[in-house]
């Protein structure tokens, strides 16, 4: 089982897909590491040499923000909106949708659990 980036990556995937598993490579740019390295993207992740392996990772380590240090950027980039109350910043903190997506009838994954609210009882109710 390779290991590239601090993550073993599936031995029985071909490596345009097995490269996908570290965070921050999508399918773009798993295929432009093999195309780069000339390694076939169908070739399985398995059958790489220690050699390639070491080129993978290098390349990844050169060329892309990946994993621990993409996560702490992100993490802080949502510091930054958060801590200069920013209209972004607030629905982060509100954990509110944050790219303008309504919120009266969904928007119940970034909002959770509905908490039921007591409704108001009615004139006729009360008398």
């Amino acid at each position: 089982m390779p290991r590239i980036a601090g993550v073993d990556v599936p031995p029985n995937k071909a490596c345009s897909i097995a490269f996908r598993y570290i965070y921050g490579i999508g399918p773009k740019f798993a295929k432009d590491i093999c195309n780069e390295l000339g390694i076939e993207l169908t070739r399985k992740s398995r059958d790489l040499t220690d050699e390639e392996v070491t080129k993978v990772s290098a390349l990844i380590d050169r060329k892309y923000m990946v994993e621990g240090q993409l996560r702490r950027q992100i993490n802080q980039n949502l510091a930054r909106l958060k801590n200069i109350r920013c209209y972004r910043g607030i629905r982060h903190i509100r954990g509110l949708p944050a790219r303008g997506q309504g919120t009266q009838s969904n928007a119940r994954t970034r909002k959770g659990k509905k908490k039921t609210v007591a409704g108001k009882k009615s004139v006729k109710q009360m008398r």
